[in-house]
């Protein structure tokens, strides 16, 4: 997934205001943004191979460092504990747990059986991917959820914070679509790994405009 990991990431920030919603992405796409580092350094492989599902082209011969759902809890443990320690936010550490772990499960949900329970174990999958219409649904579903959730539990304090909010969806949504119904990748690691590296600027610009925003007050009376 890549909409609805971003879609939960919103939708939490109604639960834990004070937390930004760059943490909040970070959190739900921690997986994604810890793939490449792996790929990069050769601990883990991936090769291009068109039709291996009617959505990604991309069989992920071997990710149990990043992916496994052993190591997604170790993650999110060391994530939330990372976060407790400066900010002593036990609540905020449970929810930025729930959504590191939270990406394997949707992941679960989409991938054919390649996501392996730990290194070196049985490998899970429940192949979402395999239908083009309904892995769309599901990505548009979980994301428009959350920029509800989290538009109407923020409010603008400028126009950054309303403009970028809207510019935000918009390269969100065109880099999905671009993704699944563009030409595959090439194949050269480098390559694949770059786009993982690129989720940075995402994260950056959450940061941004988030603090363009703030929570929103109810109305008196």
């Amino acid at each position: 997934m890549f909409l609805g990991h971003f879609g939960l990431a919103l939708a939490a920030k109604k639960a834990v205001p004070s937390v930004s919603l760059g943490t909040l992405c970070v959190a739900g796409q921690l997986l994604d943004v810890l793939w490449p580092v792996f790929l990069t350094a050769g601990w883990e492989r991936v090769r291009v191979d068109p039709g291996n599902t009617v959505v990604t082209p991309f069989d992920f011969l071997h990710y149990p460092w990043s992916h496994s759902l052993a190591m997604a809890a170790l993650w999110a443990a060391l994530f939330a504990g990372g976060h407790f320690a400066f900010r002593r936010d036990l609540k905020a550490a449970g929810i930025l747990a729930a959504l590191v772990l939270s990406h394997w499960l949707l992941d679960f949900i989409t991938h054919r059986p390649d996501l392996p329970l730990y290194p070196g174990g049985a490998k899970v999958g429940l192949g979402l991917w395999n239908n083009f219409q309904a892995t769309l649904a599901a990505e548009l579903v979980l994301f428009a959820a959350g920029m509800f959730l989290y538009e109407s539990s923020t409010q603008a304090k400028d126009k950054v914070g309303s403009r970028s909010l809207f510019l935000f969806a918009i390269v969100l949504l065109v880099t999905y679509m671009g993704n699944v119904l563009g030409p595959p990748p090439p194949p050269e690691t480098a390559v694949i790994a770059s786009a993982g590296f690129a989720m940075w600027l995402l994260f950056g610009w959450a940061f941004w405009f988030d603090r363009h925003r703030a929570p929103k007050v109810p109305a008196s009376g």
